[in-house]
């Protein structure tokens, strides 16, 4: 069967305008076409007219910033998004990736890299919905999965997950009991080397206990293992 001719269309969230046009014209050689914008609330405006398949977000913009973005994009949508954030500001990375994000990259940045993050995330976003064959779904104990619908039902409610959330907790709950090494969630989650640096990991399962867990500080699911790594508890 032949590839659809269909582009992607991400939306790009940065006052600086230079880069906005050099990233827009570098990535529709890969099929992807970019929206760009230079406020938040431009942005917010822009996701609820269109459909993306990512969000490329910076962190320094003037008035409403890249936080106060994030946090209004995720009230209303699960689309990936990267954010753009300084060199060597790692309070603004675990920030980011506590309040929703998906992944980030520091500037100045090649532009490779960022095509080939972009690519990263849009295919995670999309291939399950391009996977032929019968709904999948994992039931526990009060914590139902669907891998179609990227989604959770909870004792806290419905949530339809962002990428890194899903599919962290997807290989949790096909390998429930056993213990999975801090190196072994990351390099299948994240597609990369692990370099020793567990932010990722613990923002994303933060975020994931908030909203499947009755008591986030004694989880029930999701468990950790001092020194190791984590476990789907093999009870539920």
């Amino acid at each position: 069967m032949e590839e659809s001719d269909t582009m992607d269309r991400i939306l790009m969230i940065d006052d600086d305008r230079e880069l906005c046009a050099l990233v827009k014209r570098s990535i529709i050689k890969e099929n992807i076409e970019a929206d760009c914008c230079h406020s938040g609330r431009e942005g917010l405006m822009r996701l609820g007219e269109n459909d993306y398949h990512l969000v490329i977000l910076d962190v320094m913009m003037p008035g409403f910033d890249g936080f106060e973005t994030l946090e209004g994009i995720r009230e209303v949508s699960s689309v990936p998004i990267l954010m753009f954030t300084a060199k060597d500001d790692s309070a603004s990375k675990v920030r980011g990736l506590r309040a929703g994000a998906d992944d980030y990259l520091t500037k100045p940045f090649d532009m490779d890299e960022l095509t080939a993050r972009i690519l990263s995330l849009i295919r995670r976003y999309t291939r399950f919905n391009r996977e032929a064959g019968e709904a999948r779904r994992l039931q526990f104990d009060r914590l139902s999965i669907d891998a179609d619908s990227r989604s959770v039902v909870t004792v806290n409610g419905t949530f339809e997950l962002p990428p890194k959330e899903f599919d962290l907790l997807w290989l949790f709950a096909e390998n429930q009991g056993r213990i999975l090494t801090k190196q072994k969630i990351y390099e299948a989650v994240w597609k990369e080397p692990y370099v020793y640096d567990d932010s990722n990991i613990m923002a994303v399962i933060s975020r994931l206990r908030k909203k499947m867990e009755e008591q986030p500080g004694s989880p029930k699911f999701i468990q950790t293992v001092k020194g190791i790594g984590y476990r789907f508890n093999k009870e539920v």
